[in-house]
């Protein structure tokens, strides 16, 4: 647990995902319920498709486009758009000790070459050659490099400036629990004052749904909200990119930044899947933070819609007295990395409009709450394994 010495602000969100651009967007899509999925393109499969993006205005040489996969600029995007929300974007003084901690994927493949290569190796006579032949002629270079996971943190560099230390962490839902996490536990002890952290996911991309299909965790046929996927479960890809301006409280000050909300405290655990298992790791954390609440505070859930592990998120949350519970996959679906990140983004949304969206849940989980938010309990829980919580407060 990382409990606040040097109080944490969040003064920048930049988010993109099917609801659109930016934090005023998705508002206006959770506020009238509106979900944005495709049910088409990949039948069987539903995923959540990332609005068109003017990558001009947050990555303006063509080049640096070209060099990068989807979740690569859908990251740098986001991460431009945070710069600008925290209003930091071209200042050289900040950008020079300003901190980048990323929750990225292992990059993506090129299907097109995997189906070649596929096609044509049963026939080959010699397939060892064959295939070394196709790798080497029908990959680009960049590709190869396109695979490091750390060439988001890179190319945000490149293109935005921001040359203080960088980290990369990989561990799907896991990894941007701990993004958020580190970045937290840094700024409390000093080490750091601004940090730019989150991650990027491209979900629209069939080898990604061909390897979650393999574990039959894909939502498939209809969309559905989360909490009403039933025993089968499944959760629906989706393409979002989510970044925040982390900063301490004297730092923000100094410079007149208006905090959004600020983070209490975030958590990390790491469950097996023996049935419970999850469920218990979110009894511990919350247990820690429990003496914290006050009232008005309610649940920003992460639950994906993967049928054992929302079982259990479920049946924690369903332990808690009279509390108003939103998943956000049943809007943008399940983006692994990101998640986390983009959860408390809306959470620090929702705290600045002092309310909380309405349901959009009709198994009676999730219910109305009319009184002020003061308080959100972000949780994550991985689709196999990785919990985390965070307690996001109003920064009055």
């Amino acid at each position: 647990m990382a409990d606040t010495v040097n109080e944490t602000w969040i003064t920048g969100l930049g988010i993109v995902s099917c609801l659109g651009e930016g934090p005023q967007a998705h508002w206006q899509a959770l506020t009238q319920g509106q979900i944005k999925t495709d049910t088409a393109t990949f039948a069987p499969f539903v995923v959540h498709p990332i609005v068109p993006l003017n990558l001009d205005t947050q990555i303006p040489k063509k080049g640096d486009q070209r060099q990068m996969e989807a979740w690569q600029r859908i990251g740098t995007y986001a991460a431009g758009l945070a710069l600008d929300s925290a209003g930091v974007k071209g200042n050289k003084d900040i950008l020079s000790h300003m901190d980048m901690i990323v929750a990225a994927g292992g990059g993506e493949r090129d299907v097109t070459v995997d189906g070649a290569i596929l096609t044509g190796i049963g026939k080959a006579a010699d397939p060892e050659a064959f295939l070394n032949e196709r790798l080497m002629n029908d990959l680009r270079p960049t590709l190869f490099l396109a695979q490091l996971s750390n060439l988001l943190a890179g190319n945000i560099s490149i293109v935005h400036g921001v040359t203080g230390s960088s980290r990369t962490f990989m561990g799907e839902e896991a990894a941007g629990v701990d993004a958020v996490r580190i970045a937290v536990s840094r700024i409390a002890a000093g080490q750091s004052e601004i940090a730019l952290v989150g991650g990027a996911h491209n979900g629209e991309r069939q080898d990604l749904l061909m390897l979650y299909e393999f574990g039959s965790h894909a939502l498939k046929d209809a969309h559905l909200p989360v909490w009403e996927r039933g025993t089968k479960g499944g959760f629906a890809l989706g393409s979002l990119g989510a970044f925040l301006v982390l900063e301490s409280r004297e730092h923000a000050l100094a410079r007149g930044a208006r905090p959004l909300a600020r983070i209490a405290t975030v958590m990390s655990d790491r469950s097996n899947r023996k049935d419970g298992a999850a469920r218990d790791a979110l009894r511990r954390m919350w247990k820690a933070i429990e003496p914290r609440l006050k009232p008005g505070h309610a649940v920003i859930s992460g639950a994906s819609g993967a049928a054992a592990a929302t079982g259990e998120e479920r049946a924690f949350l369903e332990s808690l007295p009279d509390i108003a519970v939103r998943a956000t996959g049943t809007y943008l679906g399940h983006g692994l990395e990101p998640q986390f990140p983009m959860n408390i983004a809306l959470a620090a949304l929702a705290l600045d409009h002092a309310t909380l969206f309405p349901p959009r849940d009709a198994s009676g989980l999730e219910k109305p709450m009319d009184a002020p938010l003061t308080q959100v309990v972000v949780t994550g829980v991985g689709h196999w394994r990785g919990e985390g919580l965070a307690l996001i407060e109003r920064a009055d």
